[in-house]
This record gives structure tokens, sequence and C-alpha cells, in this order.
């Protein structure tokens, strides 16, 4: 089985939304910069050294800003895969739309954005080998 193993959410003001899951959670952030698109990584449970959740069933996830062209911007989920590419052409078999190409998150893995057939935006990520 394929697990959810991150969640993210759009955010108009990235500051304001970390402050606020910040004051009223608890959470932890951590601003990446411009390299890294604005992205806000949200912890919401301690994690071990390769960097998963300690507490079992729990998530971390991250923000990033919202994209006016963009009208799908609305939190997802974040599937793991050990095989990226057999996952696209099973999303694609299944009847669901791939979004663009992988993309490398340095230090993190590959993802892709897919619509499922109700379309939800949700995404696909083989972590890299610790």
């Amino acid at each position: 089985m394929n697990s959810v193993v991150h969640f993210e959410m759009p955010a108009e003001d990235i500051k304001r939304m970390a402050n606020f899951y910040s004051s009223v959670f608890g959470w932890k952030t951590q601003q990446m910069g411009e390299e890294m698109g604005n992205y806000v990584v949200a912890s919401t449970t301690e994690a071990g050294e390769d960097g998963r959740p300690k507490t079992p069933g729990a998530l971390n996830g991250g923000f990033y800003p919202k994209r006016a062209e963009d009208t799908n911007d609305c939190p997802s989920v974040v599937i793991a895969t050990e095989n990226l590419q057999q996952s696209m052409r099973k999303v694609v078999a299944a009847g669901g739309k791939l979004l663009g190409e992988p993309m490398d998150i340095p230090g993190v893995g590959s993802f892709i954005s897919f619509f499922d057939t109700e379309g939800n935006r949700v995404r696909l990520l083989q972590p890299l080998m610790r």
C-alpha cells in the first residue's frame, strides 16, 4: 500500500499562514528561499534523522504561494511511491490526468501532480533512498 506522507496547502500570505498554524496548533515552520518557490515547511510532529515523523500516522507538510492563474489551488495530499514512473502509468490507466512532468526536490525526491477521476489534485512523491 502507498501511504499519504505529506500535505500541502496554498496561501495568499505565506507569513500570515505560517503564523496562524504556529500560534493555533504549535506547528514549527521554516521558510524556504526563492530557489524553493518560497515554500514553507510545516512540522506538525517531531521528525527523526530521516526527516520522517517519529509518531506513527503523523504527517508533516507545507504551504506554498497561491498562483492567480491556478484555479485549482487547494489543499492536497502527497502519496509516497517506490516507483514514480510506474505510478504515473497507473494513474493514467485508471483515468487520472498527469499535470506536467516530474520535478526534483533537492534532498527530498521526485514528484508530480495529477488529477484523480473526480478532479482532485493529488501529488506523488518518490522519496530519495537514505
